[in-house]
This record gives C-alpha cells, sequence and structure tokens, in this order.
C-alpha cells in the first residue's frame, strides 16, 4: 500500500469551502475506495494561526493523504480530478511515513482536537540525501519532540511527483499542538516561560538550521479530519 499527498494551492479560503472539503469532496473520495483518507484543511480554528509560512502563490491550503494499492491507478487519478475542482492547481506526491509520534485515534469524520501544523521542507543543495535524512530524522527528531508540545508527529519523505510541474518539496511534516498554540509561542513550545520559551526556541532553530528547515519553508495551519484509518480497515 502506498501513500499519496495532494496539495491544495487556491487564494483565500472560508467556511464554505472547508465544508465541501470535508463534505461531499469527502464522500466522492472515500466512494473510490481508498484504504484510507485525511484531510486537513485551514479551517476557522487555525485560520489566524501564528505559524503560517509560505514562499508559494497562491499558497497551500489544505491537504488530502490517501492511501492506496497504485500511486499510479485509477484511484489516484480520479481523486485529482475530484480535488482539483476545488484549488486552483494541486501538487501530488508519493510518499513514504514514518510516525515517531502517532497521533491519537479520531472518531471517523470528525475534527482531531488541536492544531495540525504541516510544514513543507525543501533539502539544500549543498546537503547530499543520506546526510539530510539522516540530519533531520535521526538529530533532529528527538529535538523537535522535546521542545514542542507536540502530542502526534508524522513524517513524510516525498518519492517522487504525481504531477506536472508539482513545486519541489523533499518532505511534508505534520506535527500537532494544543489549540492553544495557535495565538501563543508558549502553548506551541510548552514553555513555562519566557526564558524556558527562548531555550527551546534557540534549541530548534540550531537544530533546524543543521539540516536547512530554518528557511525556504511553507508551514500550513490547519484542522485535521480522519475519515477513514489505513490501520483499523472498516
Amino acid at each position: 500500500m502506498e501513500k499519496v499527498i495532494l496539495a491544495l494551492r487556491a487564494g483565500a479560503v472560508d467556511d464554505d469551502w472547508v465544508a465541501r472539503m470535508c463534505g461531499p469532496v469527502a464522500t466522492d473520495l472515500l466512494a473510490l475506495g481508498v484504504p484510507g483518507l485525511t484531510v486537513n484543511v485551514r479551517d476557522s480554528l487555525v485560520r489566524d494561526s501564528l505559524m503560517r509560512l509560505t514562499t508559494l502563490d497562491p499558497p497551500v491550503q489544505g491537504f488530502v493523504s490517501l492511501w492506496t494499492e497504485q500511486s499510479y491507478g485509477d484511484q489516484v487519478r480520479r481523486a485529482l480530478d475530484i480535488v482539483s475542482a476545488q484549488a486552483d492547481s494541486v501538487a501530488g506526491y508519493l510518499v513514504t511515513e514514518s510516525s515517531p509520534l502517532p497521533p491519537p485515534p479520531s472518531p471517523a469524520g470528525r475534527r482531531t482536537p488541536g492544531l495540525a501544523n504541516i510544514a513543507l521542507l525543501r533539502r539544500p543543495p549543498d546537503l547530499d540525501e543520506a546526510t539530510w535524512l539522516h540530519r533531520w530524522q535521526h538529530d533532529h527528531t528527538p529535538v523537535a519532540i522535546a521542545t514542542q508540545s507536540t502530542f502526534g508527529y508524522v513524517q513524510n519523505h516525498v518519492v517522487r511527483t504525481l504531477t506536472p510541474d508539482a513545486p519541489v518539496i523533499s518532505a511534508i511534516v505534520e506535527e500537532l499542538f494544543p489549540i492553544e498554540a495557535v495565538a501563543s509561542l508558549h502553548a506551541f513550545f510548552g514553555a513555562a516561560d519566557d526564558a524556558d520559551l527562548a531555550d527551546r526556541m534557540g534549541t530548534m532553530i540550531a537544530s533546524t538550521t543543521a539540516f536547512g528547515a530554518n528557511i525556504n519553508i511553507d508551514t500550513v495551519p490547519t484542522g485535521r479530519y480522519v475519515f477513514r484509518d489505513p490501520l483499523r480497515r472498516e
């Protein structure tokens, strides 16, 4: 089974768009028979998050993650047709998923509590793939978990693009935070006070700088909606 992530780029989105994505669009995607489906969208609870960073124009407003037996098969082609009607452009990526801190189970179709912050990482040209992966996955992972208030941490290493003209992205990372992290750096980092916050931020910056994740990244604050868990087959 393979995991595919579709990144939806568009101008400003509203609650009607969120309702379509989590309503009829999700229903149509489930009807394809995909073994797993998660929708991440910039819903009203996170739309004003301090954590928004973007290099892309138009920006990414949401993601559809689906699990399929064939990333090159009919299910993915039809899924692209369905979601393309909801965005200015859609970029598809085949990924390998690692879950250093698996998200808690969510009732089907219900919003996972909190903020799902999704980062698009790009490997610097002066770092070879093996070095970049080791610094990200082996060196940085324990730092990210220790210095932030995450209760879910999923790493998606991009294997290849599935759509023409998809922006070059090396990884797509999802981290789950308490909803208070939308407006508070102290809550985002789980810091007790200003000194603790400065220490945690300094540690994070040093760690991300080592593999180039301190620059040239996009972060998309989203609400996470799991419609079908591939590990809990119906």
